[in-house]
Formats: structure tokens, C-alpha cells, sequence
């Protein structure tokens, strides 16, 4: 079946069928909550009026890079632009989230973030999430996505970044999809017991990703998100996952794929690189994730490989090239009176091209991380990470730029519900 087709039969099927719906963090609140049920209100209350029934979160994050720093010119696009020569005080995010069951069968949720950047110009707002869901059963275990949103692909990409440990994703899957998101229409499933564990996962303290269903299958641009379709040509994605208990302890084994073609914007190309006349590139990957759950040891590992565009210097073209690589990290959760503390670590390693940069700039990274996070209330947080890094990235212009170094890091959190 064509993707058009695909997209065809998701909307229909979303508009013949009863709906609702729910999210937490980047991927849904509890079930249970007020937001979700639609309904707990008595017969005889009298209904309540939209705006009476959405909430207003959001968190803000102030980072710092340069200390112990042993290379100025190490430096990580993707990830964080306050690495190295030039770097200082640093809003890595500034977002207040919108969301809520404005009517029995509509959810929204609408994501701005106010620490973007365009060119030299920091902390603009720009809008991360904006969709919409439907439900198609009244247990809410079936429900439509439609709009900007998390990709499900990669349970370290769906994780908030007000939730992860480590200060930054992983180069490895997160070369996958510049900010996580892209506009599309996207199928969740998940049983009511399941949705409430993802739940529960991020309520105590276990670090979950949010809840985007034990099956995940959905159609998108494929030019990451708030770009414009360029080809008409919509990415395929499908993602599989269950949480289970053994004894104590939950572990949730994943696996997920997307495919498609890519097209580069013309304003990253250097002038005199060779590239495909009609700048369309294969981009697909399938990746494995195992996540032990922190009660107290944890573990999070995943891993993907790939075909992508990617630069090469030994014919100074962009050329659809394999991709490999991934991360484990190691944590401890430690409850201390009120206060949460996670000692972690997370090793990393990934060599292939990024097409969101430059020319499809090539890499190959290796990357040790140290960190505790500090939580002596639930409004505030401290991370103190140190970073021993060896990575190598090279386009048309950038030519055997090899850096390696060290450098602690340290970033302040607000959450605010």
C-alpha cells in the first residue's frame, strides 16, 4: 500500500469512530486524572467551559560548559551550542506546556519553547509540540495523534529532556530527528494497565519516556520538525514496546524502525560539494532498546543502525552511507528523606553522518559521561556532569577536525506544575 494511502485510511478511520484521549510530560498524564476521564464531574454539576479545563506546566533550564574545560574548540551542534570558545551562561530551555480534555472526546497539548535560537539570535520562541489527540474506544486505548510531535522512535528521544539524566541525548539516535518532532498523524495502542505505568513511571521518580503505546505506527514529513515538506515524499514509522514486571524489578524491551526519503535544504550545502541532482537521500534505521527501570540500580541502553546521507571527503560528495552506534547509561536512584539523587554514567559511540548539519556532516564520536543529579524538591534540580569526549566531524569546508577534551557542566532546573 502507497504511504499516501496509509494516511488516507488513518484519517478516515479517525473520523468514523468515538474518541478520547491523554499524555504525560511529552507523552501523557495519567489516566485516572481528571484530564483523561472527561467525566467525573456529578450529573449535576453544571458543564464547565473549555477553558476550564486545561492546565499550564513547564520547566526552564539554565546550563554552564566551561569549566575544567581542556578544548575550546570541542564543540557538539546538535546538542548543546554553548560547548566551547564563546560559550557562557546558557537558557537550554525555557517552555511552558498547555494541555488538557477540553471535551469529552479532544485532547490537546501545545509546547512553545522561548530558548530557541536562529543564527546568532538566542532565546526566541518557537513552537515544539502542537497536536491534537482522539480516541477510539471509550478505555482510551486506542487514540489518533495529529499535529507536531515526538517521533516514536528511541525511548531517550521521547524522554523529556526535563526527565533524562544525562544533559543531552544521545548522538546515536538522536541524529536520527533534530528535536525529536515532526508534523504528522500518528496511531497509539495501549491496555489501561500498561497506560497507567507509564504513568506511575515518571510520578515516582523512574525516569519513563511518557506514554506513547506499546504500539506506535504513523506517518510524517520527514523533515524534522517546524521545516517544510520539500519532497512529498511522508517518512514511515512503527515502534514496539512493553513494560513487565519480573519480581521487583520492571524492565521494558523496544524495538522501532522508520524509512523514507530525505531531502537536504539547499541552504546547507558549502559552495563545490557534489550532491544528487534532486537532493533526495534514503534515510532509514531500526533501533533496539532494553530499559531497566531504576529501583535503585538502572539501566537504559539502545542501539540503531542505518542508512543515511553523509558527507565524503574522498569524493567531496554527499552520499547515502550505513550508520552505526548507541549508548548505555548506568543509574542509581537514592531517596533520602524528600530528596531524590541519581548518580550516573552513560558511555556512547556512533560514526555516520547527520543530515540536519552542514553537508550531512560526517562523525565519529566516543563519549564518557559522570553525573549526579540533585533533587532536594520537586520544583528544583541540579546536574553536575563531567564529560570526556573524542569526536570527529568533518563537511566540505571542515577538513580532519579531530577534537578531543574534557569539561564539567553543570545545569540548574525549575519545574513548575
Amino acid at each position: 500500500m502507497q504511504k499516501s494511502h496509509l494516511l488516507a485510511a488513518l484519517i478516515v478511520l479517525l473520523f468514523s469512530t468515538g474518541l478520547v484521549t491523554a499524555q504525560e510530560r511529552d507523552g501523557g498524564i495519567p489516566i485516572s486524572d481528571n484530564f483523561t476521564s472527561g467525566g467525573n464531574a456529578s450529573p449535576a454539576s453544571a458543564p464547565k467551559n473549555w477553558y476550564e479545563k486545561f492546565a499550564i506546566r513547564g520547566y526552564a533550564q539554565l546550563r554552564y560548559n566551561r569549566l575544567l574545560e581542556t578544548n575550546p574548540d570541542l564543540g557538539c551542534e546538535q546538542c548543546d551550542k554553548s560547548w566551547g570558545e564563546g560559550g557562557g551562561f546558557f537558557l537550554r530551555r525555557v517552555r511552558v506546556i498547555f494541555f488538557g480534555q477540553i471535551s469529552p472526546r479532544v485532547y490537546f497539548y501545545i509546547q512553545p519553547d522561548f530558548a530557541s535560537s536562529t543564527g546568532n539570535t538566542l532565546n526566541i520562541g518557537q513552537i515544539r509540540d502542537a497536536y491534537f489527540d482522539v480516541g477510539l474506544d471509550k478505555k482510551n486505548e486506542f487514540r489518533v495523534r495529529i499535529g507536531q510531535s515526538k517521533i516514536p522512535y528511541g525511548f531517550e528521544n521521547m524522554q523529556s529532556s526535563s526527565n533524562r539524566l544525562p544533559l543531552d541525548r544521545a548522538d546515536g539516535t538522536n541524529s536520527a530527528l533534530k528535536n525529536e518532532r515532526d508534523a504528522g498523524v500518528m496511531f497509539y495502542w495501549a491496555p489501561a494497565k500498561v497506560r497507567s505505568m507509564f504513568s506511575m513511571f515518571n510520578r515516582t521518580g523512574l525516569k519513563g519516556s511518557g506514554d506513547y503505546g506499546v504500539f506506535g505506527f504513523g506517518v510524517f514529513n520527514g523533515q524534522t520538525a517546524n521545516s517544510p515538506e520539500l519532497n512529498n515524499s511522508p517518512h514511515v514509522v512503527s515502534r514496539l514496546s512493553y513494560p513487565f514486571q519480573i519480581g521487583s524489578q520492571i524492565i521494558e524491551p523496544g524495538i522501532q524502525a522508520y524509512t523514507g526519503m530525505y531531502e537536504i535544504p539547499t541552504g546547507n550545502l558549502s559552495k563545490g560539494v557534489k550532491y544528487k541532482q534532486d537532493l533526495n537521500y534514503l534515510d532509514q534505521r531500526v533501533a533496539g532498546s532494553f530499559v531497566l527501570y531504576p529501583q535503585p540500580f538502572g539501566i537504559q541502553a539502545e542501539y540503531n543502525i542505518g542508512r543515511g546521507p553523509e558527507f565524503n571527503k574522498a569524493t567531496d560528495s554527499i552520499e547515502v552511507k550505513s550508520l552505526t552506534g548507541g549508548y548505555a547509561t548506568l543509574s542509581y536512584m537514592i531517596k533520602a528523606k524528600n530528596m531524590l539523587i541519581y548518580p550516573f554514567t552513560r558511555i556512547q559511540y556512533y560514526e555516520g553522518g547527520k543530515k540536519h548539519e552542514k553537508d550531512a556532516r560526517s562523525y565519529k564520536v566516543n563519549e564518557l559521561e559522570l553525573g549526579i543529579e540533585w533533587l532536594p524538591v520537586k520544583e528544583f534540580e541540579l546536574v553536575v556532569m563531567y564529560t570526556i569526549s573524542s569526536r570527529k566531524y568533518e563537511d566540505f569546508i571542515l577538513r580532519n577536525n579531530f577534537q578531543q577534551g574534557n569539561l564539567l557542566r553543570i545545569q540548574a532546573q525549575l519545574n513548575f506544575r
